[in-house]
């Protein structure tokens, strides 16, 4: 296993009978719309035409169902590390932390997948989504601040727990954070009012 990355075949049939199929599940279809709605709700207002969607760790296709019924137009790309998830779910089998697309895209989403990398692979690909987005990059990933409020029992507590600070001094190389889990590309021309945009950071005084 390279640099600590995750093993792929940890996310087996077993891994999402326990996580995606059981009583216990965190998120289903109808959690899952009522996001994707969300998300392309506030494209919609900042002025982002979504036309393109990558499907980071797509899992059992939530997202894709979703596009599919109420955006048939886009063009959706959906790959996961998992070859059980590619197999039952007809994604592409892609490691995003060693894989980056030439395309870019108008929407990358990327749910729950980061915090099951290494740093090193982490970095990466944090770089690779940078690459790819050209609008919004929708991202969820457990943090050490999250800890306190997981629910073991319907959370895969095997992840590597880094800072909100880690992610972010990372991220805003590529992007400015939106809030309620979007960022967009620093290439993407959104104008943000003052307080819809995290504040700027004091300069240091000279000593």
């Amino acid at each position: 296993m390279q640099d600590g990355a995750v093993s792929a075949p940890r996310f087996d049939a077993a891994y999402y009978r326990r996580f995606y199929r059981g009583p216990g599940r965190v998120h289903g279809a109808r959690e899952v719309a009522h996001l994707a709605s969300g998300v392309c709700g506030i494209a919609g207002w900042l002025g982002v035409e979504l036309r393109t969607v990558l499907d980071v760790g797509a899992g059992t296709g939530l997202w894709r169902s979703w596009f599919r019924r109420h955006r048939p137009r886009v063009r959706y790309r959906s790959v996961d590390v998992s070859p059980h998830a590619c197999a039952v779910y007809g994604h592409e089998h892609r490691d995003i932390s060693r894989w980056r697309a030439a395309e870019r895209f108008d929407l990358v989403v990327c749910h729950s997948v980061l915090q099951y990398l290494s740093p090193p692979a982490a970095e990466r690909a944090i770089d690779h989504l940078g690459s790819m987005c050209r609008g919004l990059l929708y991202l969820e990933a457990v943090t050490t601040e999250d800890l306190a409020v997981l629910d073991p029992a319907a959370t895969d507590m095997a992840f590597h727990a880094r800072s909100a600070r880690w992610y972010r001094t990372r991220l805003t190389r590529h992007f400015v954070q939106i809030g309620a889990g979007l960022w967009a590309s620093a290439r993407s021309g959104v104008a943000l009012y003052a307080l819809e945009a995290p504040p700027a950071r004091p300069a240091r005084r000279a000593r």
